[in-house]
Protein backbone atom coordinates (compact mmCIF):
# COMPACT_ATOMS: atom_id res chain seq x y z
CA UNK A 1 0.00 0.00 0.00
CA UNK A 2 2.74 2.58 0.80
CA UNK A 3 4.37 1.82 -2.55
CA UNK A 4 1.09 2.52 -4.42
CA UNK A 5 0.53 5.68 -2.40
CA UNK A 6 4.02 6.94 -3.22
CA UNK A 7 3.43 6.19 -6.89
CA UNK A 8 0.24 8.28 -6.80
CA UNK A 9 2.01 11.20 -5.15
CA UNK A 10 4.81 11.02 -7.71
CA UNK A 11 2.17 10.92 -10.45
CA UNK A 12 0.77 14.13 -8.99
CA UNK A 13 4.28 15.61 -9.03
CA UNK A 14 4.59 14.59 -12.70
CA UNK A 15 1.24 16.16 -13.62
CA UNK A 16 1.78 19.37 -11.66
CA UNK A 17 5.23 19.84 -13.22
CA UNK A 18 3.78 19.40 -16.70
CA UNK A 19 1.08 21.97 -15.92
CA UNK A 20 3.60 24.41 -14.47
CA UNK A 21 5.80 24.33 -17.54
CA UNK A 22 2.79 24.84 -19.80
CA UNK A 23 1.93 27.99 -17.85
CA UNK A 24 5.48 29.28 -18.37
CA UNK A 25 5.50 28.55 -22.09
CA UNK A 26 2.03 30.03 -22.56
CA UNK A 27 3.13 33.33 -21.01
CA UNK A 28 6.29 33.45 -23.14
CA UNK A 29 4.42 32.63 -26.35
CA UNK A 30 1.64 35.14 -25.66
CA UNK A 31 4.15 37.93 -25.17
CA UNK A 32 5.90 37.01 -28.40
CA UNK A 33 2.61 37.19 -30.30
CA UNK A 34 1.35 40.42 -28.73
CA UNK A 35 4.53 42.41 -28.16
CA UNK A 36 7.23 40.68 -30.22
CA UNK A 37 10.86 40.39 -29.11
CA UNK A 38 10.61 36.84 -27.79
CA UNK A 39 14.00 37.08 -26.06
CA UNK A 40 12.79 39.89 -23.79
CA UNK A 41 9.47 38.14 -23.10
CA UNK A 42 11.17 34.86 -22.23
CA UNK A 43 13.69 36.64 -20.01
CA UNK A 44 10.98 38.46 -18.05
CA UNK A 45 8.81 35.39 -17.57
CA UNK A 46 11.56 32.91 -16.70
CA UNK A 47 13.58 35.19 -14.43
CA UNK A 48 10.53 36.38 -12.48
CA UNK A 49 9.11 32.88 -12.17
CA UNK A 50 12.37 31.29 -11.02
CA UNK A 51 12.80 34.04 -8.41
CA UNK A 52 9.19 33.60 -7.31
CA UNK A 53 9.67 29.84 -7.03
CA UNK A 54 12.38 30.47 -4.45
CA UNK A 55 10.07 32.83 -2.57
CA UNK A 56 7.25 30.29 -2.73
CA UNK A 57 9.47 27.55 -1.33
CA UNK A 58 10.38 29.72 1.64
CA UNK A 59 6.77 30.72 2.23
CA UNK A 60 5.74 27.05 2.27
CA UNK A 61 8.04 26.16 5.18
CA UNK A 62 5.58 27.18 7.90
CA UNK A 63 2.82 25.26 6.12
CA UNK A 64 4.49 21.84 6.37
CA UNK A 65 2.69 21.12 9.63
CA UNK A 66 -0.58 21.17 7.66
CA UNK A 67 0.90 19.99 4.40
CA UNK A 68 -2.20 18.13 3.16
CA UNK A 69 -4.59 21.08 3.31
CA UNK A 70 -1.88 23.53 2.26
CA UNK A 71 -1.03 21.48 -0.84
CA UNK A 72 -4.69 21.30 -1.87
CA UNK A 73 -5.09 25.06 -1.47
CA UNK A 74 -1.88 25.76 -3.39
CA UNK A 75 -2.95 23.51 -6.27
CA UNK A 76 -6.39 25.07 -6.41
CA UNK A 77 -4.92 28.55 -6.48
CA UNK A 78 -2.33 27.56 -9.08
CA UNK A 79 -4.97 25.96 -11.29
CA UNK A 80 -7.09 29.12 -11.10
CA UNK A 81 -4.28 31.65 -11.58
CA UNK A 82 -2.45 29.63 -14.24
CA UNK A 83 -5.64 28.71 -16.06
CA UNK A 84 -6.89 32.28 -16.46
CA UNK A 85 -3.43 33.84 -16.81
CA UNK A 86 -3.46 34.04 -20.61
CA UNK A 87 -6.96 35.49 -20.68
CA UNK A 88 -6.09 38.07 -18.01
CA UNK A 89 -2.94 39.18 -19.83
CA UNK A 90 -4.79 39.41 -23.14
CA UNK A 91 -7.34 41.68 -21.43
CA UNK A 92 -4.57 43.79 -19.89
CA UNK A 93 -3.01 44.22 -23.33
CA UNK A 94 -6.25 44.90 -25.21
CA UNK A 95 -7.99 47.31 -22.85
CA UNK A 96 -5.67 48.53 -20.10
CA UNK A 97 -2.30 48.97 -21.84
CA UNK A 98 -0.68 47.38 -18.77
CA UNK A 99 0.73 44.24 -20.31
CA UNK A 100 4.27 44.24 -18.88
CA UNK A 101 3.25 45.07 -15.26
CA UNK A 102 0.50 42.44 -15.49
CA UNK A 103 2.98 39.93 -16.90
CA UNK A 104 5.34 40.47 -13.97
CA UNK A 105 2.51 40.07 -11.43
CA UNK A 106 1.10 36.93 -13.06
CA UNK A 107 4.55 35.38 -13.53
CA UNK A 108 5.37 36.01 -9.89
CA UNK A 109 2.07 34.56 -8.66
CA UNK A 110 2.39 31.41 -10.80
CA UNK A 111 6.06 30.99 -9.89
CA UNK A 112 5.43 31.37 -6.16
CA UNK A 113 2.67 28.76 -6.23
CA UNK A 114 4.85 26.34 -8.23
CA UNK A 115 7.69 26.90 -5.77
CA UNK A 116 5.42 26.09 -2.83
CA UNK A 117 4.59 22.68 -4.31
CA UNK A 118 8.00 21.06 -3.82
CA UNK A 119 8.43 21.29 -0.02
CA UNK A 120 4.78 20.33 0.52
CA UNK A 121 5.05 17.33 -1.81
CA UNK A 122 8.27 16.29 -0.07
CA UNK A 123 6.44 16.36 3.24
CA UNK A 124 3.60 14.23 1.83
CA UNK A 125 6.08 11.67 0.48
CA UNK A 126 7.78 11.37 3.85
CA UNK A 127 4.44 10.88 5.59
CA UNK A 128 3.78 7.82 3.46
CA UNK A 129 7.18 6.25 4.12
CA UNK A 130 10.27 7.73 5.69
CA UNK A 131 13.42 7.60 3.59
CA UNK A 132 16.72 9.42 3.50
CA UNK A 133 16.63 12.94 2.09
CA UNK A 134 18.80 12.14 -0.95
CA UNK A 135 16.55 9.33 -2.16
CA UNK A 136 13.38 11.35 -1.57
CA UNK A 137 14.74 14.32 -3.49
CA UNK A 138 15.88 12.06 -6.35
CA UNK A 139 12.43 10.47 -6.67
CA UNK A 140 10.60 13.77 -6.49
CA UNK A 141 12.78 15.63 -8.97
CA UNK A 142 12.83 12.71 -11.40
CA UNK A 143 9.03 12.84 -11.60
CA UNK A 144 9.14 16.64 -11.75
CA UNK A 145 11.61 16.80 -14.64
CA UNK A 146 9.89 14.10 -16.68
CA UNK A 147 6.60 15.94 -16.20
CA UNK A 148 8.24 19.14 -17.39
CA UNK A 149 9.39 17.31 -20.53
CA UNK A 150 5.87 16.14 -21.32
CA UNK A 151 4.38 19.57 -20.63
CA UNK A 152 7.03 21.26 -22.73
CA UNK A 153 6.30 19.03 -25.71
CA UNK A 154 2.52 19.05 -25.28
CA UNK A 155 2.25 22.84 -25.42
CA UNK A 156 3.54 23.52 -28.97
CA UNK A 157 2.50 20.23 -30.56
CA UNK A 158 -0.92 19.59 -28.97
CA UNK A 159 -2.39 22.32 -26.81
CA UNK A 160 -1.57 25.42 -28.86
CA UNK A 161 -2.55 24.12 -32.32
CA UNK A 162 -5.64 22.25 -31.06
CA UNK A 163 -7.11 24.56 -28.43
CA UNK A 164 -5.30 27.87 -28.80
CA UNK A 165 -3.72 30.02 -26.13
CA UNK A 166 -6.69 30.80 -23.91
CA UNK A 167 -8.51 27.47 -24.00
CA UNK A 168 -5.27 25.51 -23.75
CA UNK A 169 -4.32 27.26 -20.49
CA UNK A 170 -7.82 26.74 -19.09
CA UNK A 171 -7.74 23.01 -19.84
CA UNK A 172 -4.37 22.68 -18.15
CA UNK A 173 -5.82 24.49 -15.16
CA UNK A 174 -8.56 21.87 -14.92
CA UNK A 175 -6.00 19.05 -15.07
CA UNK A 176 -3.91 20.81 -12.42
CA UNK A 177 -6.87 21.18 -10.04
CA UNK A 178 -8.03 17.59 -10.42
CA UNK A 179 -4.54 16.13 -10.06
CA UNK A 180 -3.67 18.20 -7.01
CA UNK A 181 -6.89 18.06 -5.03
CA UNK A 182 -7.92 14.53 -5.93
CA UNK A 183 -4.74 13.09 -4.41
CA UNK A 184 -5.40 15.00 -1.20
CA UNK A 185 -9.11 14.25 -0.98
CA UNK A 186 -8.59 10.55 -1.69
CA UNK A 187 -5.12 9.46 -0.62
CA UNK A 188 -4.84 11.66 2.49
CA UNK A 189 -8.53 12.02 3.32
CA UNK A 190 -8.11 10.40 6.73
CA UNK A 191 -5.58 13.07 7.71
CA UNK A 192 -8.08 15.86 7.04
CA UNK A 193 -11.07 16.68 9.22
CA UNK A 194 -14.60 16.41 7.89
CA UNK A 195 -15.11 20.17 7.71
CA UNK A 196 -11.79 20.65 5.92
CA UNK A 197 -12.66 17.90 3.42
CA UNK A 198 -15.97 19.54 2.62
CA UNK A 199 -14.28 22.92 2.28
CA UNK A 200 -11.63 21.55 -0.06
CA UNK A 201 -14.23 19.71 -2.15
CA UNK A 202 -16.31 22.85 -2.48
CA UNK A 203 -13.17 24.79 -3.35
CA UNK A 204 -12.31 22.34 -6.12
CA UNK A 205 -15.86 22.56 -7.46
CA UNK A 206 -15.61 26.37 -7.43
CA UNK A 207 -12.28 26.34 -9.28
CA UNK A 208 -13.57 23.89 -11.87
CA UNK A 209 -16.74 25.96 -12.29
CA UNK A 210 -14.77 29.15 -12.90
CA UNK A 211 -12.43 27.44 -15.37
CA UNK A 212 -15.28 25.67 -17.15
CA UNK A 213 -17.40 28.81 -17.39
CA UNK A 214 -14.44 30.79 -18.67
CA UNK A 215 -13.77 28.09 -21.25
CA UNK A 216 -17.35 28.36 -22.49
CA UNK A 217 -16.97 32.14 -22.93
CA UNK A 218 -13.40 32.07 -24.25
CA UNK A 219 -14.25 32.36 -27.94
CA UNK A 220 -16.51 35.34 -27.40
CA UNK A 221 -13.91 37.01 -25.18
CA UNK A 222 -11.14 36.46 -27.73
CA UNK A 223 -13.19 38.00 -30.54
CA UNK A 224 -14.07 41.03 -28.41
CA UNK A 225 -10.51 41.49 -27.13
CA UNK A 226 -8.99 41.12 -30.59
CA UNK A 227 -11.39 43.69 -32.01
CA UNK A 228 -10.35 46.11 -29.27
CA UNK A 229 -6.81 46.02 -30.68
CA UNK A 230 -7.87 47.23 -34.12
CA UNK A 231 -9.54 50.44 -35.18
CA UNK A 232 -11.53 48.82 -38.01
CA UNK A 233 -13.88 45.80 -38.01
CA UNK A 234 -12.08 42.46 -38.29
CA UNK A 235 -13.01 40.60 -41.46
CA UNK A 236 -10.58 37.66 -41.19
CA UNK A 237 -8.66 36.25 -38.24
CA UNK A 238 -6.38 33.22 -38.49
CA UNK A 239 -3.95 31.80 -35.95
CA UNK A 240 -1.39 29.61 -37.70
CA UNK A 241 1.64 27.86 -36.27
CA UNK A 242 3.74 30.73 -37.63
CA UNK A 243 1.76 33.87 -36.81
CA UNK A 244 -1.57 35.56 -36.23
CA UNK A 245 -3.12 36.89 -39.45
CA UNK A 246 -5.77 39.59 -39.14
CA UNK A 247 -7.46 41.43 -42.00
CA UNK A 248 -9.64 44.42 -41.17
CA UNK A 249 -12.05 46.13 -43.53
CA UNK A 250 -13.56 49.59 -43.05
CA UNK A 251 -16.19 50.84 -45.50
CA UNK A 252 -15.39 54.29 -46.86
CA UNK A 253 -17.14 57.00 -48.81
CA UNK A 254 -18.45 56.15 -52.26
CA UNK A 255 -18.35 52.41 -51.58
CA UNK A 256 -14.54 52.28 -51.26
CA UNK A 257 -13.09 50.33 -48.35
CA UNK A 258 -9.82 50.30 -46.45
CA UNK A 259 -8.48 46.75 -46.33
CA UNK A 260 -5.62 46.27 -43.88
CA UNK A 261 -3.42 43.25 -43.21
CA UNK A 262 -1.80 42.70 -39.82
CA UNK A 263 0.71 39.99 -38.94
CA UNK A 264 1.15 39.50 -35.19
CA UNK A 265 -0.43 42.92 -34.71
CA UNK A 266 1.92 44.76 -37.10
CA UNK A 267 0.37 46.57 -40.05
CA UNK A 268 1.57 45.18 -43.39
CA UNK A 269 -0.45 47.36 -45.76
CA UNK A 270 -3.50 49.55 -46.15
CA UNK A 271 -5.35 49.29 -49.44
CA UNK A 272 -5.75 53.09 -49.43
CA UNK A 273 -2.04 53.73 -50.02
CA UNK A 274 -0.32 50.35 -50.49
CA UNK A 275 0.44 51.32 -54.08
CA UNK A 276 2.92 53.89 -52.75
CA UNK A 277 4.76 51.24 -50.77
CA UNK A 278 4.81 48.61 -53.50
CA UNK A 279 5.62 50.93 -56.40
CA UNK A 280 8.58 52.26 -54.39
CA UNK A 281 9.69 48.74 -53.48
CA UNK A 282 9.47 47.14 -56.90
CA UNK A 283 9.90 49.60 -59.77
CA UNK A 284 13.34 51.12 -59.00
CA UNK A 285 14.68 47.54 -58.91
CA UNK A 286 13.03 46.70 -62.22
CA UNK A 287 15.08 49.35 -64.05
CA UNK A 288 17.83 46.72 -64.07
CA UNK A 289 17.73 43.13 -65.38
CA UNK A 290 14.48 41.44 -64.40
CA UNK A 291 13.91 38.37 -66.55
CA UNK A 292 13.90 36.09 -63.49
CA UNK A 293 12.62 37.67 -60.28
CA UNK A 294 12.74 36.27 -56.73
CA UNK A 295 10.42 37.65 -54.03
CA UNK A 296 11.24 36.72 -50.42
CA UNK A 297 8.14 37.32 -48.32
CA UNK A 298 5.28 39.33 -49.79
CA UNK A 299 2.71 36.56 -49.32
CA UNK A 300 -0.13 39.02 -49.95
CA UNK A 301 0.81 39.03 -53.65
CA UNK A 302 1.02 42.82 -53.96
CA UNK A 303 4.73 43.01 -54.80
CA UNK A 304 4.15 40.10 -57.18
CA UNK A 305 1.39 42.12 -58.84
CA UNK A 306 3.81 44.94 -59.61
CA UNK A 307 6.51 42.58 -60.88
CA UNK A 308 4.14 40.87 -63.30
CA UNK A 309 3.18 44.18 -64.88
CA UNK A 310 6.43 43.87 -66.87
CA UNK A 311 5.81 41.76 -69.96
CA UNK A 312 9.46 40.71 -70.23
CA UNK A 313 9.46 39.03 -66.82
CA UNK A 314 9.84 35.34 -67.66
CA UNK A 315 9.36 33.96 -64.15
CA UNK A 316 8.59 35.27 -60.66
CA UNK A 317 9.28 32.95 -57.69
CA UNK A 318 7.75 33.91 -54.35
CA UNK A 319 9.01 32.30 -51.13
CA UNK A 320 6.53 32.55 -48.25
CA UNK A 321 6.76 30.75 -44.91
CA UNK A 322 3.04 30.56 -44.07
CA UNK A 323 0.80 28.57 -46.48
CA UNK A 324 -2.28 30.18 -44.92
CA UNK A 325 -1.14 33.61 -46.11
CA UNK A 326 -0.90 32.30 -49.67
CA UNK A 327 -4.31 30.65 -49.32
CA UNK A 328 -5.90 33.95 -48.26
CA UNK A 329 -4.16 35.84 -51.07
CA UNK A 330 -5.61 33.35 -53.54
CA UNK A 331 -9.13 32.94 -52.13
CA UNK A 332 -10.17 35.97 -50.05
CA UNK A 333 -11.95 38.03 -52.68
CA UNK A 334 -11.04 41.58 -51.48
CA UNK A 335 -7.35 40.59 -51.31
CA UNK A 336 -7.52 38.72 -54.62
CA UNK A 337 -9.01 41.84 -56.21
CA UNK A 338 -6.23 43.96 -54.72
CA UNK A 339 -3.42 41.71 -55.95
CA UNK A 340 -5.17 41.32 -59.31
CA UNK A 341 -5.09 37.52 -59.27
CA UNK A 342 -1.30 37.67 -59.39
CA UNK A 343 -0.88 34.08 -58.19
CA UNK A 344 -2.86 32.81 -61.19
CA UNK A 345 -0.33 34.22 -63.64
CA UNK A 346 1.50 31.27 -65.28
CA UNK A 347 4.82 33.04 -64.68
CA UNK A 348 4.28 32.97 -60.89
CA UNK A 349 5.67 30.15 -58.76
CA UNK A 350 5.11 29.83 -55.00
CA UNK A 351 7.47 28.09 -52.58
CA UNK A 352 6.28 27.57 -48.99
CA UNK A 353 9.52 27.60 -47.01
CA UNK A 354 11.60 29.58 -44.56
CA UNK A 355 13.52 31.99 -46.79
CA UNK A 356 16.73 31.67 -44.75
CA UNK A 357 16.83 27.87 -44.97
CA UNK A 358 15.66 27.87 -48.58
CA UNK A 359 18.44 30.21 -49.68
CA UNK A 360 21.08 27.98 -48.08
CA UNK A 361 20.23 25.17 -50.47
CA UNK A 362 19.54 27.34 -53.53
CA UNK A 363 21.44 26.44 -56.71
CA UNK A 364 19.75 28.90 -59.09
CA UNK A 365 20.38 32.60 -59.70
CA UNK A 366 18.00 35.49 -60.27
CA UNK A 367 18.24 38.84 -62.01
CA UNK A 368 16.27 40.70 -59.34
CA UNK A 369 15.55 39.87 -55.70
CA UNK A 370 12.88 41.62 -53.62
CA UNK A 371 13.12 41.20 -49.83
CA UNK A 372 9.66 42.09 -48.50
CA UNK A 373 9.80 40.71 -44.98
CA UNK A 374 8.03 41.79 -41.77
CA UNK A 375 9.95 44.27 -39.64
CA UNK A 376 12.90 42.81 -37.67
CA UNK A 377 11.30 43.26 -34.24
CA UNK A 378 12.06 39.72 -33.09
CA UNK A 379 14.93 37.25 -33.27
CA UNK A 380 13.01 35.09 -35.76
CA UNK A 381 12.75 37.99 -38.22
CA UNK A 382 16.06 39.68 -37.32
CA UNK A 383 17.93 36.82 -39.02
CA UNK A 384 16.26 37.87 -42.29
CA UNK A 385 18.05 41.22 -42.03
CA UNK A 386 21.46 39.85 -41.11
CA UNK A 387 24.81 40.07 -42.89
CA UNK A 388 24.66 36.29 -43.35
CA UNK A 389 21.24 36.48 -45.01
CA UNK A 390 22.32 39.22 -47.42
CA UNK A 391 25.41 37.18 -48.22
CA UNK A 392 23.19 34.31 -49.34
CA UNK A 393 21.05 36.70 -51.40
CA UNK A 394 24.23 38.03 -53.05
CA UNK A 395 25.14 34.47 -54.00
CA UNK A 396 21.68 34.09 -55.57
CA UNK A 397 22.13 37.16 -57.81
CA UNK A 398 22.98 36.57 -61.46
CA UNK A 399 25.69 38.74 -63.04
CA UNK A 400 24.34 42.28 -63.18
CA UNK A 401 21.56 41.38 -60.76
CA UNK A 402 20.24 43.64 -58.01
CA UNK A 403 18.36 43.41 -54.74
CA UNK A 404 15.92 45.71 -52.91
CA UNK A 405 15.06 45.42 -49.20
CA UNK A 406 12.15 47.02 -47.37
CA UNK A 407 14.02 48.54 -44.44
CA UNK A 408 11.51 50.01 -42.04
CA UNK A 409 11.04 53.60 -41.03
CA UNK A 410 13.97 56.04 -41.03
CA UNK A 411 11.79 58.26 -38.84
CA UNK A 412 10.46 55.83 -36.21
CA UNK A 413 13.49 53.51 -36.25
CA UNK A 414 16.50 55.33 -37.73
CA UNK A 415 19.06 53.10 -35.97
CA UNK A 416 17.43 50.00 -37.38
CA UNK A 417 17.14 51.48 -40.87
CA UNK A 418 20.81 52.41 -41.07
CA UNK A 419 21.82 49.11 -39.45
CA UNK A 420 20.04 47.30 -42.29
CA UNK A 421 21.83 49.47 -44.86
CA UNK A 422 25.18 48.87 -43.15
CA UNK A 423 24.52 45.11 -42.90
CA UNK A 424 23.81 44.92 -46.63
CA UNK A 425 27.04 46.79 -47.33
CA UNK A 426 28.93 44.45 -44.97
CA UNK A 427 27.78 41.54 -47.12
CA UNK A 428 29.69 43.05 -50.04
CA UNK A 429 26.96 44.95 -51.86
CA UNK A 430 26.95 48.60 -52.88
CA UNK A 431 23.84 50.35 -51.54
CA UNK A 432 21.49 53.20 -52.38
CA UNK A 433 19.10 53.98 -49.50
CA UNK A 434 15.90 55.90 -50.21
CA UNK A 435 12.61 56.72 -48.52
CA UNK A 436 9.09 57.83 -49.39
CA UNK A 437 5.92 58.85 -47.60
CA UNK A 438 3.32 56.11 -47.12
CA UNK A 439 0.56 57.73 -45.02
CA UNK A 440 -0.54 54.54 -43.22
CA UNK A 441 3.10 53.80 -42.28
CA UNK A 442 4.63 57.27 -42.25
CA UNK A 443 8.12 57.83 -43.64
CA UNK A 444 9.25 54.47 -45.06
CA UNK A 445 12.64 53.36 -46.28
CA UNK A 446 14.24 50.92 -48.70
CA UNK A 447 17.74 49.92 -49.76
CA UNK A 448 18.60 49.14 -53.38
CA UNK A 449 21.80 47.09 -53.66
CA UNK A 450 24.05 45.41 -56.20
CA UNK A 451 27.27 43.33 -55.96
CA UNK A 452 29.33 46.06 -57.60
CA UNK A 453 31.69 48.76 -56.41
CA UNK A 454 29.40 51.53 -57.59
CA UNK A 455 26.06 52.20 -55.86
CA UNK A 456 23.13 51.31 -58.14
CA UNK A 457 21.36 54.21 -59.81
CA UNK A 458 17.82 54.98 -58.68
CA UNK A 459 15.67 55.26 -61.80
CA UNK A 460 12.65 53.82 -63.59
CA UNK A 461 12.80 51.46 -66.53
CA UNK A 462 11.87 52.97 -69.93
CA UNK A 463 9.20 50.27 -70.23
CA UNK A 464 7.82 50.84 -66.71
CA UNK A 465 4.01 50.70 -66.61
CA UNK A 466 1.91 53.71 -65.70
CA UNK A 467 2.36 54.42 -61.98
CA UNK A 468 0.08 56.28 -59.57
CA UNK A 469 2.78 57.61 -57.25
CA UNK A 470 6.33 57.18 -58.46
CA UNK A 471 8.12 59.19 -61.11
CA UNK A 472 11.66 60.47 -61.75
CA UNK A 473 11.29 63.56 -59.57
CA UNK A 474 9.91 61.57 -56.62
CA UNK A 475 12.81 59.13 -56.93
CA UNK A 476 15.32 61.93 -57.01
CA UNK A 477 13.85 63.44 -53.86
CA UNK A 478 13.69 60.06 -52.13
CA UNK A 479 17.48 59.85 -51.78
CA UNK A 480 17.60 62.99 -49.61
CA UNK A 481 17.34 62.38 -45.86
CA UNK A 482 16.83 65.18 -43.30
CA UNK A 483 19.79 65.99 -41.07
CA UNK A 484 18.29 64.29 -38.01
CA UNK A 485 17.66 61.05 -39.92
CA UNK A 486 20.85 60.65 -41.89
CA UNK A 487 23.35 57.80 -41.63
CA UNK A 488 24.32 57.00 -38.05
CA UNK A 489 27.09 55.19 -36.25
CA UNK A 490 25.29 51.86 -35.84
CA UNK A 491 26.27 48.21 -35.59
CA UNK A 492 25.63 45.65 -38.30
CA UNK A 493 23.04 42.96 -37.67
CA UNK A 494 24.44 39.42 -37.53
CA UNK A 495 23.12 36.06 -36.38
CA UNK A 496 25.17 36.13 -33.19
CA UNK A 497 24.59 39.84 -32.51
CA UNK A 498 21.03 40.64 -33.60
CA UNK A 499 20.09 44.32 -33.62
CA UNK A 500 16.35 44.44 -33.10
CA UNK A 501 14.03 47.28 -34.05
CA UNK A 502 13.44 49.84 -31.33
CA UNK A 503 10.66 52.12 -32.48
CA UNK A 504 10.54 55.60 -31.06
CA UNK A 505 6.74 55.39 -31.20
CA UNK A 506 4.71 52.17 -31.19
CA UNK A 507 1.17 53.50 -31.55
CA UNK A 508 1.41 53.92 -35.31
CA UNK A 509 2.01 50.22 -35.97
CA UNK A 510 -1.59 49.06 -35.65
CA UNK A 511 -3.48 52.32 -35.78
Amino acid sequence: MPRAARALVLAAVFTCAACGLVYELALVALGSYLVGNSVTQASIVLSVMVFAMGVGSLLAKPLQGRAVVAFAVVEGALALVGGVSVLALYAAFAWLDLYVPALVVVSFAVGALIGAEIPLLMTLLQRIRKQDAGSAVADLFAADYVGALIGGLAFPFLLLPTFGHIKGALLVGVVNAVAGMAVVLWLFRRQVGRVARIGLALGMVAVLTVLGGTYALADRFEVTARQALYADPIAVSKRTKYQEIVITRQAGLGGASDLRLFLNGDLQFSSVDEYRYHESLVHPLMSGPHGRVLILGGGDGLALREVLRYKDVRSATLVELDPEMIHLARTYKPLVSLNRHSFEDPRAKVVNADAFSWLRGLKEQYDAVIVDMPDPDDVSTAKLYSVEFYGMVKRALAPGGRMVVQSGSPYFAPKSFWSIQKSIAAAGLATTPYHVDVPSFGDWGYVLASPTKKAPALSLSPDAPSLRFLDASVLQASTVFPKDRRSRDVEVNTLVHPRLVEYEGQEWKNS
